[in-house]
């Protein structure tokens, strides 16, 4: 079954809407350097949800020789002008990613990188889009095999946690570290790699879930890691798009009226 994120989203989306009502001119900043295809993409789709629900979406586009220093300054520079501020990923090489994620104040950060670190409060975007879908479709995490797919923040990292949390058996692995023998254990599989339909219907057990939080573009076209024949074999797939995508948008900008509404 494909788990259509769309109408989740707009379900989210209509919550958020009623919130936004009573908080009127909030402002979500998106620091981004030298912008891929996907990260565009992304970014369109972002500013397009914000303004349905009422949040504008400021672009903070930097050039590609940006420094670190530079960075973070445009970073703390946003996250004092608007109600949060997210660093859009991947960033140039030269710049230490770490460093300025850390730049981004805790009030001000709906993607929470700070889950995990007796802050669980508030769950990141793709962790809170695969929480709603499983609790839309009745997904179990208590003792099932789940294996994650990369160790990224935004994905990999805040997904094994969420996992843990709900009590599942966890392994993780990074790129070049997986034997695809082993998703063929998995119960569930969270992947953000980016490699385009790099799961195919062969690696998997018949029933598998699988959230496919990754996104490429191949031949123009923005594709997720699941081989659209997965499908075939799959208790429940994300789709790319139209999956983890909108609804992770659609929990960003949550996160944001949280900020804006707690006591942090």
């Amino acid at each position: 079954m494909i788990i259509d994120g769309k109408p989740l989203a707009a379900d989210l989306l209509d919550q958020v809407r009623e919130i936004t009502q009573t908080i009127p001119g909030l402002v979500l900043s998106a620091v981004v350097c030298a912008p891929n295809f996907e990260t565009k993409k992304y970014l369109e789709m972002k500013k397009s949800k914000a303004a349905t629900v009422g949040i504008t979406l400021d672009v903070v586009e930097l050039p590609a020789d940006t420094s670190t220093d530079q960075a973070v300054a445009a970073v703390l520079s946003a996250a004092a002008e608007s109600n949060g501020v997210v660093v859009q990923l991947p960033l140039p090489a030269h710049i230490d990613k770490a460093t300025v994620l850390a730049a981004v104040p805790r009030p001000k950060d709906p993607d929470v990188f700070a889950y995990g670190e007796k802050y669980d409060r508030i769950l990141p975007p793709v962790v809170g889009a695969i929480d709603v879908m499983s609790l839309k479709c009745g997904i179990e995490w208590k003792n099932k095999k789940v294996v994650i797919l990369g160790k990224g923040l935004l994905v990999g990292k805040p997904a094994a946690r969420y996992a843990r949390k709900q009590g599942a058996s966890v392994r993780v692995y990074e790129e070049g570290t997986l034997d695809p023998s082993s998703l063929k254990t998995a119960e569930i599989i969270v992947s953000g790699t980016g490699q385009p339909h790099f799961i195919t219907k062969e690696m998997v057990s018949p029933g598998v879930v699988i959230f496919d939080a990754g996104t490429s573009e191949d031949g123009g076209v923005l594709v997720g890691d699941v081989h659209p024949d997965v499908a075939a074999v799959a208790a429940f797939v994300t789709p790319v798009p139209g999956g983890i995508g909108p609804l992770t948008i659609a929990y960003l900008l949550k996160n944001l009226t949280l900020l804006a509404t707690q006591d942090q």
